[in-house]
């Protein structure tokens, strides 16, 4: 008989809704990257972010006991692999077209997927791993490595993806004794720390050259905000303990290769974002590979519901 696939419904959404949520956050990201630094806007999220998972989140989940952890170091592990990412992935944005970017992060799932065999042993099927070598073919088909086209900022989206891969793994590991607001704490409070050390120690702008646009997102001065930009510097705090909320939910319900592919729905998303407000329209390259991409794992998904699945999965139980 074929192998057991255990899905929960509410997990896939949470994917979904983690999907949407970051297209947001990565919207945000990029409209202020001309004016801000990467850490002045990071800890503008985190500490809006903190602030619902305190005063919201925490008490929905069933009180602040879900403070205390199991596995802190995992946790460090977590922090740090995220901390990685984010460097990657939100300087790569700076540069890059909106879509361009997150087709290309959109490796996670792929990532995820031959992680995921090799540390959680989860068991893909040839249908999975055909879906992940047509993935990558995607991701080449947008980064065009060749001369004359290759853009080295094509790199750290990549990266990125690499990092964001492997917290979905160790969250998938740690998903069996620790809830999701725990999963969702700790990466938002090491956020918090690592951001405020930058500003006090980097927030001059010294070290900003401006010969390197990736080194200048990350190293220029820091600035009190303008009035207009509270907003955003507002809502990429909400959207960001919503999504990590949501992100952390998908993965501690479901097998990791399984909720990946249900944050695609942030493709469409970066397309909208990139045409109506940076007047961005995706060349044929990125259309052909994002939809080769998509394609994969959707596929992956299909297939892992055809298998046959004599018991189902029950529904959590309540923490706390």
């Amino acid at each position: 008989m074929t192998a057991e696939v255990k899905i929960s419904v509410p997990g896939l959404f949470a994917a979904a809704g983690a999907g949407i949520a970051f297209s947001v956050i990565d919207m945000i990201f990029k409209f202020l990257s001309g004016d801000y630094p990467l850490y002045e806007v990071v800890l503008f999220r985190s500490v809006v972010a903190l602030a619902v998972m305190l005063a919201v989140i925490m008490p929905l989940e069933g009180g602040y006991h879900h403070l205390r952890t199991h596995q802190p170091k995992l946790h460090v592990w977590r922090c740090a692999v995220v901390l990685f990412a984010n460097i990657c992935f939100f300087t790569g944005l700076a540069i890059l077209p909106l879509a361009e970017a997150v087709a290309i992060a959109f490796a996670t799932p792929l990532i995820v997927t031959i992680l995921s065999a090799l540390f959680l042993r989860e068991r893909p099927g040839p249908w999975r791993w055909g879906a992940v070598c047509a993935g990558f073919l995607g991701v080449l088909i947008i980064m065009r490595p060749g001369p004359g086209t290759f853009q080295a900022a094509a790199l750290l989206p990549f990266l990125g993806a690499c990092g964001y891969a492997t917290l979905h793994v160790l969250t998938r590991r740690a998903g069996s004794t620790e809830s999701g607001a725990t999963l969702a704490f700790y990466p938002m409070l090491g956020f918090l720390v690592v951001s405020a050390l930058v500003g006090l120690a980097l927030g001059d702008g010294r070290f900003a050259t401006g010969g390197s646009a990736a080194l200048d997102f990350i190293l220029r001065a820091w600035i009190w905000p303008a009035p207009q930009d509270w907003p955003y510097l507002i809502g990429v705090g909400l959207a960001g303990s919503v999504g990590g909320y949501l992100v952390s939910q998908a993965y501690r319900m479901n097998e990791a290769a399984l909720a990946a592919p249900f944050e695609y729905i942030a493709m469409p998303m970066s397309v909208l974002w990139g045409v109506l407000i940076f007047s961005e329209w995706p060349d044929t390259a990125v259309w052909a590979g994002s939809s080769l991409i998509i394609a994969s794992g959707l596929v992956s998904v299909w297939r892992e519901t055809r298998r046959d699945r004599p018991v189902p999965r029950p529904r959590p139980r309540a923490e706390g």
